[in-house]
């Protein structure tokens, strides 16, 4: 059904819809790529939310060329339905293409489906599949987001060879090295939001940014867990409030007058839950989708890493481990909470893969 001609022109279109990783977001990302006579005429990605989608771009990027009879490669379903922007499946047909190959179809209900039999109603010649896993690795947020309007979490974590994530003194700077820091600073740039607890602030300070020093880089919105609003008036998290959205979850039996404080400072401030010492991570996660946030990395300590693992909560992980022995029966691990009491109980990270970083290792996969 495809050739390695077909093959080689959807690899560039799955190359040009990651080019716009982190910014389309609550859109997937998009590429398509449009050839006649055996050379590519048009190139387009989707940028940005509200902005033209891949197959227009590609279209414009053809310009005055005669697209009659032209073959399109698209990595997702075109659009059928009117949303910040027109229907691409009209564009297609008008433009007068006379195949359309997709890599997967679109899952939203809007569009499933929709589009591809617009253009099978035009005539057009269709073809789904072709480099379907690839696609759907591509857009893995968005398929989870848009099935379950919940965001797509993946949980980081850095450990030294013997499974500490600190000394006993609470040192952690650094573990790995600065390949792999700079790996995170990349992550960071392509999640929506990042999420930590209340005592990976307190032990550490941080300001939860991205630090890639390039033009187009963007700050993760920051999720605190703070049950008893212990946030400091005084750390970076305050201080940044006004250059980078920060939203705090905590109890209803918070310090009111605190909480005053920090609003005024430009924090959000989400009320949810009773018990202090234990928000409901579920509902927090609810509650991230209804904001429209779609993907979360998670850089907590253990007993978030812990509650949120114990709820089923957690997607894909990337799990840093530096060739480093610290020792110490209360230097801390990755995860606390009680644990399991059978091996056939342990969770199981499913795909991985694993990427080098200097010395050190990243293993990255899913949790099923």
């Amino acid at each position: 059904m495809f050739n390695d001609e077909d093959k080689k022109y959807m690899y560039r279109a799955l190359e040009l819809a990651d080019m716009a990783r982190g910014r389309t977001s609550p859109n997937p990302l998009v590429g398509a790529v449009i050839v006649k006579d055996g050379k590519i005429i048009g190139e387009g990605y989707h940028r940005q939310a509200g902005t033209p989608h891949a197959e227009i771009n590609a279209i414009n990027d053809a310009g005055a060329q005669d697209l009659t009879g032209a073959a399109i490669y698209v990595t997702l379903e075109p659009c059928s339905h009117y949303g910040r922007t027109p229907p691409c499946a009209d564009a297609l047909v008008k433009a007068g293409l006379g195949r359309v190959v997709i890599a997967v179809l679109d899952p939203n209900p809007l569009v499933s489906g929709k589009g591809l039999a617009k253009l099978k109603e035009a005539g057009i010649a269709t073809a789904v599949g072709l480099l379907e896993a690839e696609a759907i690795k591509l857009n893995e947020v968005f398929f989870k987001y848009i099935q379950s309007k919940k965001p797509f979490v993946s949980l980081k974590v850095a450990m030294t060879l013997d499974g500490k994530i600190a000394s006993f003194s609470g040192d952690s700077r650094w573990i790995t090295g600065e390949a792999a820091r700079y790996y995170v600073h990349q992550l960071r740039n392509s999640y929506d939001a990042i999420m930590v607890g209340i005592g990976t602030v307190l032990a550490d300070d941080p300001q939860l940014n991205t630090r890639l020093n390039i033009t187009d880089q963007k700050d993760p919105v920051r999720v605190i867990i703070d049950g008893q609003l212990d946030l400091p008036l005084q750390s970076k998290i305050v201080n940044t409030a006004a250059e980078q959205r920060t939203i705090v979850f905590t109890s209803r039996s918070h310090d009111r007058e605190k909480a005053a404080v920090l609003k005024a400072g430009g924090l959000e401030i989400i009320e949810i839950g009773e018990e202090a010492s234990c928000l409901p991570l579920e509902r927090v996660i609810e509650q991230l989708g209804s904001m429209g946030i779609c993907s979360l990395l998670l850089e907590g300590g253990a007993r978030i890493n812990a509650n949120m693992l114990e709820h089923n909560l957690i997607d894909k992980v990337y799990w840093f481990i530096a060739p480093k022995i610290i020792g110490g029966e209360d230097a801390p691990s990755p995860i606390a909470g009680q644990g399991i009491e059978y091996m056939k109980q342990a969770i199981l990270i499913n795909k991985t893969e694993i990427k080098n970083f200097a010395d050190d290792l990243c293993i990255v996969g899913y949790i099923s």
